[in-house]
């Protein structure tokens, strides 16, 4: 009797917690190191392993992983493999490991807390700045401020002989993913642009032309809509899901109305990255505003911003959290679909597509659209694609309890980490892992975007956006200005109603991040009341704000008359 309640009760566990085996199982391959070509392992076959003296583990991120076929198409990639190889070559006491590691934050944050996360990581950089006074992340500017060793033997006037920074096309960006701390942790390895694909074969049976303004845009868009297929349904004009909406599009909007706004809102210029992100808004400052008055019910040009997205749904696919929109435009189903710059291989590889496309970017508003157009280019959304940061596993041989910037100096195993980052930006050796195949667009200087790509990179060529809003407060602001979202979009809640849950969740978010970061609120209150003047000859700011400037340049006349 005793056995037969063991078994039973055994089967029981096994029902119950079948699925914490399977993530185990799950875990374990996803860590177990990735099949090396052929050539790679017998090279490495020679080498002895006493011979290994630094063992470097990188998880790149799927883009480049080697023995993958990108949307199955073609040969295994093996770039990765090829550079490494070489790398082990000029460095014999060095092995490089290629790890696949879930990005799940929990999986993250219990390797980087224990130590055991990869020496190199491929994560989000607006995610590592959560934790960079935890000590996890290694900044990488006395590194990057200084020479290229593997640029200075040959040629000392190339770029990156005076600064490793200077190898980087897209300075911008690059230098702009500076932390909050005003450090860098991150190496913008490539970049991922957004545009949007059209059927041109479509466009030239509708005598339609790509559209220049939104005016334009929204008339094509009326205009396929009418066009019936074959089954009988309309044409949908534009393929886009509610990430694209909560993400891309609010930011691309937020910029076209508040634009003109800049020089009145716009309260502390960061000395390392204004140079390169002009009038760019940080999360501090977003919720300062938010504070006097901005973002919600009563700001004119918020509403702009969601009133437009609402045009915009009626001409976009029902269903916003649909998985396979590219098949909907491959089969004709739709005109247009708008996302990122690695469909271009998927459709030029595809002998059996049964039309010609194109790319354009979102056209900008006009005064027709809102008289609070700024008159700017639609700005750049995308930017930093792989984005590679160094763990406190590169400097696991120094004494942890030293300051960060001692282990830097101490660490001979972290010296081996940056050698192979910096030998990936050579030219020659970055451009069999990110032209192997065009998924992103190149970083380094002398590396040019492969022909399918380029459009994407004219469009890299404009101004960076205003804000990340998504980024700028935490993960839980996010996911419910989301779900809120697409209530609103398929008309599940009205405006106003979406703008009061709206003004909700920015007021949480911003004072969970106030309460978690301090920021200097003084030194901004002071910026702020020294822009006032020029605050009150702009239109459309909210009531509140208008009448405390009103006041404010008032008193200021007062005293200068006074005096």
């Amino acid at each position: 009797m005793a056995q037969s309640l063991l078994q039973g009760n055994l089967q029981k566990l096994l029902r119950s917690y079948w699925h914490l085996g399977l993530i185990l199982m799950i875990g374990i391959w996803l860590l177990w190191p990735i099949p090396d070509a052929s050539s790679h392992v017998a090279a490495r076959a020679e080498r002895k392993a006493e011979d290994v003296r630094y063992t470097i583990k990188i998880s790149p991120g799927g883009a480049y992983l080697p023995g993958t076929h990108p949307y199955g198409i073609g040969e295994a990639l093996h770039g990765l493999t090829d550079v490494i190889t070489a790398f082990e070559a000029r460095f014999p006491d060095t092995r490089v490991e290629i790890l696949t590691v879930p990005s799940v934050r929990e999986y993250l944050v219990t390797q980087l807390s224990s130590g055991h996360a990869p020496d190199i990581l491929n994560v989000n950089v607006e995610n590592v700045w959560t934790d960079i006074h935890k000590g996890w992340y290694v900044p990488l500017d006395s590194f990057l401020e200084q020479p290229n060793p593997f640029v200075v033997e040959r040629d000392a006037d190339a770029p990156g002989s005076k600064q490793w920074w200077d190898m980087f096309r897209y300075q911008a960006i690059s230098r702009g993913k500076a932390a909050p701390d005003g450090l860098s942790y991150c190496l913008t390895f490539d970049m991922v642009e957004t545009g949007i694909f059209y059927n041109k074969t479509l466009f030239r049976q509708l005598g339609l032309e790509v559209p220049t303004d939104w005016e334009q845009f929204m008339e094509a868009m009326a205009i396929i809509r009418q066009q019936a297929r074959e089954d009988g349904n309309s044409t949908v004009p534009l393929l886009i899901n509610i990430d694209a909406y909560n993400d891309w599009t609010k930011d691309l909007f937020f910029d076209q109305v508040y634009h003109d706004l800049l020089p009145g809102i716009d309260l502390y210029q960061d000395p390392i990255r204004e140079p390169y992100l002009e009038g760019y808004l940080d999360w501090d400052e977003l919720a300062f505003l938010r504070q006097k008055g901005f973002f919600g019910r009563d700001d004119p040009r918020y509403r702009v911003v969601w009133e437009r997205m609402r045009d915009l749904k009626q001409y976009t696919n029902r269903n916003l959290i649909a998985d396979d929109l590219v098949r909907e435009f491959i089969t004709e189903r739709a005109a247009m679909i708008w996302t990122v710059c690695h469909l271009s291989h998927r459709l030029a590889m595809d002998r059996d597509l049964g039309f010609d496309w194109g790319v354009f970017y979102i056209p900008s508003f006009t005064k027709e659209t809102t008289s609070f157009a700024s008159g700017q280019p639609m700005c750049v959304i995308g930017g930093a694609a792989t984005q590679l940061e160094v763990t406190n596993s590169a400097i696991s041989d120094t004494d942890p309890t030293l300051p960060m910037d001692q282990r830097i100096a101490q660490s001979q195993r972290l010296k081996r980490v940056i050698a192979f980052l910096q030998f990936l930006c050579l030219p020659e050796q970055y451009a069999q892992i990110v032209n192997e195949y065009p998924h992103y667009l190149p970083n380094i200087v002398g590396v040019d975007p492969l022909p399918v790509l380029q459009p994407f990179e004219e469009i890299l060529a404009r101004r960076y956006t205003t804000t990340k809003w998504v980024y700028s407060f935490d993960l839980r602001f996010s996911q419910i200005q989301r779900r809120m979202l697409e209530l609103y979009l398929t008309g599940g809640a009205q405006l106003d109603e979406f703008l009061i849950w709206q003004e909700q969740n920015i007021d949480a978010a911003t004072a969970s991040m106030m309460r978690r970061k301090q920021p200097d609120t003084h030194r901004l209150e002071e910026r702020w009341q020294a822009l006032a003047p020029l605050r009150a000859q702009m239109a459309g700011l909210p009531p509140r704000v208008s009448s405390s400037d009103s006041q404010t340049a008032t008193q200021t006349i007062t005293t200068t008359v006074d005096r």
